[in-house]
């Protein structure tokens, strides 16, 4: 367990080896929900493009409204957990994803898209709050240099969630979606509004059980043995360090790692939830680009299964991040000079460049913050914004360029994750 926090378990529930993983199980559970609401955006852009007949830029806003919702609702998060604790923190959470779940109902029935934004926002709100509880929870239970090894294991339960996520609503949402698409170009005004509302409508059902599921999941995470955590204690000698710390802006490090996490969720989203309209650009029709995201998500599995067999024995944290952005530097090159299924294969493998990013940087930017913990994770998970504005960038970069030539920006972003890897995660003063 890491000196600088203590988890308030009962004495014999150490003794118990099931029940000393009983959180891990908890939180493993929690990060497959991240996965599997999360990853739906992947569908949910295309599919909207078309039944709300949008551009590049207007689809990516759903990336934006579900990410954002993470700057704005950190902060208040971190506050809400420091009110009521990390248990009723992330059943509180999971409640207020139902009810942007529930929002999808009234928004396809009218065919809206600014409600289906609202009711992103607030999914987005809810998984703020888990996030901000259970990324520092997983982060300080156990030993802090293997802490990419245990958030590998949850990577893992997140990635498995987000593979068969779109599988399940792209199936539902973009059944003979191709052959609507051709159709609606010549289809009369009143006959295609009603096409498109009856495409509108096919979310309902799915967002239904998301709810129901959710709702449960709350109940059950309410009345579980989850123990809490106390990151207000600090040993003497990390406590003698921070002597002179008044805020989490005297942590260098810590703020660049804010900075590095967002990039990464920037670059991990745009990788995942561009990838089905980006094959479709490439001539690919929508019936099989739809099981791309699930390549990335394959190939982010595999990275993850790396990380658990080769941090810390074999690799540390900080050179498993420089790994990493150098192969998504090479990999982001190889697809924008290709084309077809090639572009598009590394597009997908951006997935393993990515995998062990998070792992990485969460651990290396905590480091050492003592009863700053708190109020530094809701810095970082401040940074997962980085999955709104860049999509949204490469958005009207598209427009503006072509889907392929605006994943130049992938260059810069991994080149700063290597700066980070190699310098910034180092600096303390």
């Amino acid at each position: 367990m890491a000196a600088t926090t203590i988890l308030k378990v009962p004495a014999n529930n150490l003794t118990s080896p099931a029940k000393s993983n009983g959180p891990i199980i908890i939180i493993g559970s929690l990060f497959f929900i991240f996965g599997f609401i999360t990853w739906l955006n992947s569908v949910l852009i295309p599919y909207l493009r078309i039944a709300c007949e949008l551009n590049n830029f207007e689809s990516y806003l759903v990336a934006f409204a579900f990410y954002i919702s993470y700057l704005v609702m950190a902060i208040p998060s971190a506050r809400v957990l420091k009110a009521i604790g990390f248990k009723r923190g992330m059943a509180v959470g999971l409640g207020v994803m139902a009810f942007g779940a529930l929002i999808f109902i009234p928004a396809a029935m009218t065919r809206t898209y600014s409600l289906f934004l609202l009711g992103l926002f607030v999914q987005g709100t809810g998984l703020a709050i888990l996030q901000t509880a259970s990324n520092p929870y997983i982060t300080i239970l156990g030993p802090r240099e293997s802490a990419a090894k245990r958030i590998s294991i949850m990577g893992i339960c997140n990635k498995v969630a987000g593979a068969i996520a779109p599988i399940v609503l792209g199936a539902i949402t973009l059944k003979n979606v191709d052959v609507l698409k051709q159709q609606l170009l010549t289809m009369p005004a009143a006959e295609k509004a009603v096409q498109l509302n009856e495409l509108a409508s096919r979310v309902i059902l799915p967002y239904i059980c998301i709810i129901v599921v959710l709702i449960i999941l709350a109940i059950a995470i309410n009345f579980s043995h989850l123990p809490e955590i106390d990151t207000e204690h600090e040993d003497e000698a990390v406590a003698k360090a921070n002597s002179n710390k008044t805020s989490v802006f005297d942590f260098p490090h810590l703020m660049l790692g804010v900075l590095t996490l967002f990039l990464y969720v920037g670059a991990e989203v745009l990788a995942g939830d561009t990838i089905i309209s980006y094959g479709a650009s490439q001539g690919i029709p929508l019936s099989t680009a739809k099981f791309f995201t699930t390549c990335t998500l394959v190939a982010m599995i595999a990275g993850y299964i790396v990380g658990i067999i080769t941090i810390p024995k074999y690799l540390k944290q900080g050179t498993a991040l420089k790994f990493s952005a150098i192969i998504g530097v090479v990999f982001s090159i190889i697809a924008i000079l290709t084309s077809g299924y090639t572009s598009v294969l590394f597009i997908a493998l951006l997935g393993l460049a990515n995998s062990l990013m998070w792992p990485a940087i969460w651990p290396l930017a905590i480091a050492d913050l003592g009863r700053f913990t708190k109020i530094g994770s809701s810095f970082l998970i401040m940074a997962i914004a980085g999955g709104a504005i860049l999509p949204l960038i490469y958005g009207r970069l598209a427009d503006v360029l072509n889907p392929q030539h605006a994943y130049f920006i992938l260059i810069p972003i991994y080149l700063f994750i290597l700066y980070y890897a190699t310098i910034g995660s180092k600096i303390r003063k």
